[in-house]
């Protein structure tokens, strides 16, 4: 059966849920702060549920209608990472909807952490196997295991269920060094990546960005080196990937842009709730530049997706 007039839509869409709900939460963060409205926050929040949930719907349309699309989807060496995306933003969203009704958020979290951790189970068993290309190691490895983790051990702490999100963090944690040293030493000593992949480097902001906030909501004391190391990590990383931003852009603009989002929204939000744990020193400083340079990326990349939009090239009907 044909899926008509509806669009074919690839797991890497998810990334646009990831970098409204981060900028969501950083505004609620700046609320909480500097007193900026929290309509804004809870705007951008409406807006990444909104998305989250079109995505679902035309997700199960197409495992519906267009299942060689789906199954070839899941047996892709690079786009497969991406699957597990639709539990992973079923938890943000339930991190969105947490201050509105525990009860909703909990049932949300549970689904996506189900997802998530039985994707995830499934594709690193698949990984383990061997036999992969090294051209295939791209960061979108982080995505099921680590950013999954980081996620679940975030939103558990919210819930209240800080034990169980210390599990995840360190199942995040372990499998993020793992990965960024298999990661690394592609990067150091195979070919250069072709462009069509290299937007998927903006995911390497996001474990040690994404990792911070899970920390911060698991901890209840004053900012300490472990949290200032992991987010040093990622100003590095932000660095260099400024640096590399004239090769990477070489690939024309596509949604997989949207994967620096999902890091640089938590490099956006985590100095912010340093703030509320008594932070004073160089991240306090910076929170202003990091959270205006945040709200820029987000808004060249909404712009930019809705020119693709209306020019009719973000979507590639059946």
């Amino acid at each position: 059966m044909a899926l008509g007039k509806l669009p074919i839509v690839p797991a890497s869409f998810f990334g646009i849920v990831l970098g409204f709900g981060g900028l969501g939460n950083a505004w609620r963060a700046a609320n909480e702060v500097w007193h900026l409205p929290r309509a804004v926050g809870e705007a951008l929040l409406a807006a990444a549920a909104l998305i989250w949930i079109t995505l679902l719907v035309l997700t199960t349309a197409k495992w519906i209608y267009a299942r060689p699309a789906a199954l070839a989807e899941l047996n892709h060496p690079i786009q497969s990472c991406f699957v597990g995306l639709a539990g992973l933003t079923t938890m943000v969203i339930a991190a969105a909807v947490l201050p509105y009704s525990h009860t909703a958020a909990l049932i949300l979290f549970v689904l996506g952490f189900l997802h998530t951790v039985s994707f995830a189970v499934w594709l690193t068993g698949m990984l383990w196997e061997g036999g992969r290309d090294k051209a295939h190691t791209t960061a979108a490895l982080y995505l099921p295991v680590v950013g999954g983790s980081f996620v679940a051990a975030s939103v558990a702490a919210n819930l209240g269920y800080g034990d169980w999100g210390e599990l995840a963090f360190g199942a995040g944690a372990f499998t993020w060094l793992a990965i960024d040293a298999v990661l690394l030493h592609r990067l150091y000593t195979a070919e250069p990546m072709p462009p069509i992949i290299r937007p998927t480097l903006g995911i390497q902001l996001a474990p040690p960005t994404v990792g911070a906030l899970a920390y911060i909501n698991l901890s209840h004391g004053p900012p300490d080196m472990f949290i200032h190391a992991m987010l040093a990590y990622g100003l590095m990383i932000s660095v260099v990937l400024l640096r590399l931003w004239p090769w990477i852009r070489e690939q024309p603009f596509s949604v997989g842009y949207w994967g620096f989002t999902f890091g640089v929204t938590s490099l956006t939000t985590a100095p912010l709730r340093l703030i509320e744990h008594g932070e004073t020193g160089p991240l306090a400083i910076m929170a202003p530049y990091l959270f205006v340079g945040g709200n820029i990326i987000i808004v060249l990349m909404t712009l930019a997706t809705l020119r693709l939009l209306l020019q009719g090239r973000l979507l590639s009907p059946q």
